[in-house]
């Protein structure tokens, strides 16, 4: 198969072929999964690594946000407000995306984990909604959503995330799936360390911590679901070596390049008037993230090698959460799976 032959939608049921699938695209299943005979054991590892990690918004009593809010000075609010419905306007696209990824993966395994990341993405996207029903009326929601479908900077983020999407959409080949999974990690791995850097630092200013303890159960999702993407690309590359292009290897590079450089204009746009975020410094946080990324991916750093530039920002850390086996803002008692070099899920 070329890179541009369209894939087949793939039957539900295969009696014929074997349970333990061929291949993740193009291969041969029955459809039936046994998750003790699948082609890639260690996916077993992960689906129980983001099973483990359930949570529902309404778990987290916002009152003592609600009481804190009118603290807040009018900028932290209305960046707040805008960050809140950003982030909310890029989870939108995560979980149709997935599910449509869904229909063309042939290993029962992978299919599996992308159902989980489907559903963990359409709680992040209620999460956001359960904050802002919160703090304010319902008009003033509907107004900060439609300000985040009109914002050009929001527009000029999105629009390069849907075109990968619909690329995929409208023509479902090896190459286009290659795409998606690269904005994908663009949009989970990169796009939202600019709003959770916000949230963060009020946090540590000891301001709306519920708030923030619903941001870093969302960002420790986001930082698995980019993980998991990054080792589907590995094996999509190792059994499809037609992939393994010099014209796809330079699409990684630049995609990523992109993706840190309007996080950057993002980030100068919404954070610049925010005490305690230092802009160049932030600047270089992002490109230590892309260089994570890229490692997970097997490719080489983009940018200079570097600590993390924000130190501040490694008290949120899953890391942290999972020694103290507590919620690091004392919300409540919650187990978590510890992270570890055997499973590769990165700090931030």
């Amino acid at each position: 198969m070329t890179n541009n032959q369209p894939l087949t939608k793939i039957k539900l049921f295969n009696p014929e072929f074997p349970n333990k699938s061929t291949g993740i695209i193009n291969g041969e299943t029955s459809g039936l999964l046994n998750w003790n005979d699948i082609a890639y054991p260690q996916m077993y590892t992960l689906y129980q690594t983001l099973l483990s990690n359930f949570w529902k918004a309404q778990e987290i009593n916002m009152q003592d946000d609600i009481k804190q809010w009118d603290q807040l000075s009018l900028s932290e609010k209305d960046v707040f407000l805008r960050i809140n419905t950003q982030l909310a306007s890029l989870d939108s696209l995560q979980t149709p995306t997935m599910n449509q990824v869904m229909d063309y993966v042939t290993d029962s395994s992978f299919k599996a984990i992308f159902a989980v990341i489907s559903q963990q993405e359409a709680v992040h996207n209620e999460s956001y909604s359960y904050i802002l029903s919160s703090l304010v009326p319902l008009q003033e929601q509907k107004d900060r959503f439609n300000q985040a479908k009109e914002d050009p900077i929001v527009r000029k983020r999105n629009q390069v995330i849907l075109e990968a999407y619909e690329g995929f959409r409208q023509h479902p080949t090896p190459v286009n799936l290659f795409k998606l999974a690269i904005n994908s990690i663009n949009l989970e791995g990169i796009y939202f360390y600019a709003g959770f850097a916000f949230f963060y630092n009020l946090a540590r200013q000891q301001k709306m911590l519920k708030t923030s303890t619903m941001i870093s159960y969302i960002q420790r999702d986001e930082m698995q679901h980019a993980y998991f993407i990054a080792q589907f690309v590995r094996i999509l590359l190792s059994e499809n070596p037609e992939l393994n292009t010099a014209e796809n290897k330079d699409y990684v590079f630049k995609a990523i390049g992109q993706a840190v450089e309007l996080e950057k204009e993002w980030a100068r746009y919404i954070l610049k008037d925010i005490d305690g975020i230092d802009l160049k410094e932030f600047e270089e946080y992002v490109e230590y993230l892309a260089n994570k990324r890229l490692r997970q991916l097997g490719f080489q750093n983009l940018y200079e090698e570097r600590e993390n530039p924000m130190p501040w920002i490694q008290v949120f850390s899953d890391e942290m959460m999972n020694d103290t086996k507590s919620d690091f803002f004392e919300q409540k008692s919650r187990t978590y799976t510890k992270v570890s070099q055997s499973n590769g899920f990165d700090e931030l």
